[in-house]
């Protein structure tokens, strides 16, 4: 599922997510969400999301 749409993203999900200074380079980490951080119900880059492990990146993927 595309992680650009707030709606598509819940706490407690699994998701795959880029972290700022992973951004050129693309590497993914998965996790599951702790809290969502971005308020606007789309974001072009990715909704902004904390993991459970603390790690906070853009979704690219909920899986």
């Amino acid at each position: 599922m595309d992680g650009t749409k707030r709606a598509n993203i819940k706490v407690g999900v699994e998701v795959n997510v880029v972290q700022k200074h992973h951004q050129r380079s693309g590497e993914l980490t998965d996790g599951i969400v702790k809290r969502i951080l971005t308020n606007s119900p789309n974001h072009p880059h990715g909704i902004k999301v904390q993991l459970e492990s603390g790690i906070v990146g853009r979704v690219k993927v909920v899986l």
